[in-house]
This record gives structure tokens, sequence and C-alpha cells, in this order.
């Protein structure tokens, strides 16, 4: 590389440290040591930048939060599952191995390459929604409710309490991939079917952000409110951000998750046209199946599920029942392509890293990874690949794959699995990962296969990511005064 105006030549060394250990060593020709400076800004600026965008930072020993006021804590749980909404039942069914996958009966799905899912039966919202709410609200909204509505209830935070508190330091983040699906879908029959005038007037409200908003407006909170739309890693993304609004001190306490209720013609149609279902009708109950050679897929399902996220201050304060500890968490782009992962799982590996910075927690201290682990071709090895990168000694590791019973719930998967995950941390079991017949080679890690394992959880993972390359990982871990 020519930098005019000099005759004589030098080489000059930059030495840049990749966020895995790893030395690049770039070498720069320049024409004149007096134009070091000069020469390296015009030929290495550009490649400087490129790497420096894949490294992370020079980063000390981790230091875990110690500030209560920042130390952000699990006070209560809720959710609505294929499995109903009783947050030990649902557990236990986990623990137990089995599947919620059955044949689709809510819509006749007989055409479809794809007839099953994690569909939800027998839902009430009884001593949770009106009467005339629960006749025109969303499922998604539904669900978002009931299962937030259940958490403050775990939290001890019912009517009574949140009266004698600000409400406008407690808010809401409940975010949702797919938004009302249902809704659209009606409101697109209506104008197609029977012109505008039969569009129903709820339609907008209720398509994206409404269910945070309901939620709030149910329960008088006036803090934070919002929702976020991030495909598959919602959830995570939600609790990351409440994190934040936690610490900058904006609020004391946060109900947080994700829903989603696609289980219809739009939403089945639509991952099948993505050509992203398992399309093992004859065993559903088996098509699920995280890291199997066989895997052909990933299940649809739905539910919510939605955790209290509290500063450790106002949980003493209230003398509220701690339930596990949010340590951290962190949000990357793979900037790569719209639903395959990168295959060195660079994104994924860079966002779990960034984590466990956050969390103040090294590698050598996490034993348990709740995976995203959705059981398709490519996003299963991308993900065991970026794991291995940063847990250079997995031994002791165990992972698990929550969606190999349950299905993928979309936007709700990361609020469903970070309740399994705490569970884990409470119980010392963690459940297995069921159809594991034929593991892939590469998957040298510990999966929980089939059955479940005692194990004593000391620091958690738990992995989501979505289409557009959005990779969250959140850290869980028992609360240690």
């Amino acid at each position: 590389m020519a930098c005019t105006g000099f005759s004589s030549t030098c080489l000059f060394e930059v030495s840049l440290v990749h966020y895995e250990g790893l030395r690049f060593t770039q070498r720069v020709q320049m024409l004149s040591t007096a134009c070091m400076p000069k020469c390296y800004n015009l030929a290495t600026t550009k490649k400087y930048k490129t790497i420096k965008a894949m490294a992370s930072p020079n980063v000390a020993a981790p230091q875990r939060e110690k500030d209560p006021k920042k130390r952000v804590v699990i006070t209560g749980m809720g959710l609505v599952s294929v499995f109903g909404s009783d947050i030990d039942v649902f557990y236990n069914k986990l623990l137990e191995g089995e599947s919620g996958i059955s044949l689709i009966d809510r819509f006749d799905a007989s055409s479809f390459p794809v007839r099953f899912g994690g569909q939800i039966r027998d839902f009430s919202s009884q001593g949770y929604i009106d009467c005339e709410n629960d006749r025109r609200l969303d499922d998604c909204s539904r669900y978002c409710l009931v299962a937030g509505k259940r958490a403050l209830e775990d939290a001890n935070l019912g009517y009574e309490a949140l009266n004698n508190m600000d409400k406008t330091k407690i808010g809401v983040l409940v975010g949702t991939g797919m938004g009302g699906v249902s809704s659209i879908n009606n409101a697109v029959d209506a104008l197609t079917h029977r012109g505008h005038e039969k569009i129903n007037q709820f339609f907008i409200p209720y398509t994206i952000n409404m269910s945070s908003a309901l939620l709030a407006i149910d329960t008088g909170l006036m803090g934070p409110n919002y929702s976020i739309s991030t495909a598959c890693a919602t959830a995570n993304y939600c609790f990351c951000a409440a994190s934040h609004h936690i610490r900058s001190g904006e609020a004391d306490i946060m109900v947080v998750g994700g829903t989603e209720a696609s289980i219809i013609p739009s939403g089945v149609g639509g991952f099948v046209a993505c050509r992203a279902l398992s399309q093992r009708n004859d065993e559903p109950k088996k098509a699920s199946r995280p890291w199997d050679k066989n895997r052909d897929g990933f299940v649809i399902g739905e539910g919510a599920g939605v955790l209290i996220m509290e500063s450790l201050e106002s949980a003493t304060e209230r003398g509220a029942r701690i339930i596990a500890e949010y340590l951290g968490g962190a949000i990357t782009c793979d900037a790569h392509h719209m639903t395959d992962p990168r295959s060195d799982g660079f994104g994924v590996s860079s966002c779990i890293s960034k984590g466990l910075q956050d969390a103040g927690v090294s590698p050598e201290e996490v034993n348990y990874v709740n995976a995203h682990a959705t059981s398709t071709l490519a996003g299963d090895l991308a993900e065991v690949n970026a794991i291995k990168k940063v847990f250079k000694d997995t031994s002791e590791l165990k992972m698990n794959g929550t969606k190999s019973m349950i299905g993928h719930c979309l936007g709700a998967a990361g609020g469903l699995e970070a309740i399994a995950t705490i569970k884990a941390i409470t119980t010392g079991w963690l459940h297995p990962t069921i159809n594991q017949e034929n593991l892939e080679e590469d998957v040298t890690i510990d999966t929980v296969p089939n059955f479940k394992k005692k194990h004593e959880v000391s620091v958690a993972i738990s992995n989501s990511f979505g289409f557009g390359g959005h990779n969250s990982v959140v850290v869980f871990a028992p609360f240690k005064p």
C-alpha cells in the first residue's frame, strides 16, 4: 500500500485480540517510519474497524453487581402453556419427559402438510379477564393477561398490595413475535368478503403492542410500558431491557416476558411456506428432536411466560420471596441472513460472551444451558458450535432443549424457557431433552437425553435466537445475599 511523497519503506505490525483470545497480526507496508501514523490510518482503518467489530474489548476478571439498587432478582413467575397455567405442573411435566405436542383441531388442518403443534387446550381466563374482554381479545393478549397476573400473584403483588405502592415505578414489558395474528386474519377476512365497514374496531389496537398496555391498564401500573418484537428472541430481549430500567432507577419492578398465539391457518401456513416446520405427521410427539440426526424442522407452539423482575432493594423492603437472581444478559445480531444462522456461530458466541461479561460471570462458573435448540438442521449445530467456543471445557456442562416437549413458542419461547431455567435452579433437577435417538457426532455436551438428571446449578444461561439474526442470552443464578 503506497503513500505518496515518501521514498523508503517499513513494516508496521498491528496486533488485535479476538474475543476468544486468538491474536490477529496485520502487517502494513509503509513508505517511511515518519509517516507511520498517517499510513496506518489510510491503509488499515477500514480493515481494523472490521476486525474490531468482531472483537470484544479487553475485559478484566468479571465483577458481579453488589449494589442492591442494581441487583435484579426474580420474585414471581406466571405462564400459560400446553401443560396448563400452573408453574409446578408445567415443570413436573417437563421432568417426566412428557410431550405436549398433538394434532391440531382448532381449525381444519387436513389439507396442510403440517397438521400438529403445541396447541393450548382447555385454557381458562376465569378470575383474570372479565367476560366482555374475554370474548373480544386476541388469544395473544389473553395469554399475556393470565400469565402476567399470575406472576404478580406469585410475587405477592395482588391488587391490594399494588394499591399501596408507587405504581409509577412498576412497568410492564411483554413482547410478542407475531402479535394478534387472529385479529389480523379476521380483519383481512372481513375486508375481503364483507367490506371495510365490517372490520372490528379493535383490529388495530390488538395487533402488536397492546398486550403490555392491557396488562398495565388492568393493574394500574404506570412505569415503563412497551412491547418488543424480535421474532423468537423477543422475551429475552424484554428481560435485558427490563433490567436496564431497574438498574437505571427508572423502575423498581418490571413485569416481563413474551406471549404468542399463532396456531391458526395463516400462522401455520406461513411457517410451512418458510419450510421451517417438521412434517412428522405420523408421530407428532417425536417431531421435535433437537440435535438428533433425523430432525426435520421445528414444531410450532404457543403460550406466554412472564417473570417479575425487581431490584433487590425493593424486594427486601417489601419482604418478598426471592426465587432466583438475574445476573445479566446481552443481545447481538448475526448480520448474515434473514432466517439462517451463521454456520460458525460467531453471532451467538459473542452474545454469550457479552452476556457473561454483563453478568460478571466467567465461563467456568456456568454449568447449565437451556438451549434455543429448535430442532432445525442448521440452527442446532450453529448453537452447539458457539457454546463450545465460549466454554472450552464442557465436561461438567449440561444442556437441554425445552422445545422438545412444548414446541417452539416463538416470541413466548424465552419466557417459558426462563421459567424452566429458574425451576432447574430451585429444584436441582434438569428436565430431559426427549427424542434423543441418534445424536449428532459434533454434539459432545451432555444434552440430558430422554431422562431427567439431578444437577445443582451454579450459574445458568438461557439462549433465544430469532429470524433476522437476533441473538439474546440471559444469565440466572441462585440468589445469594
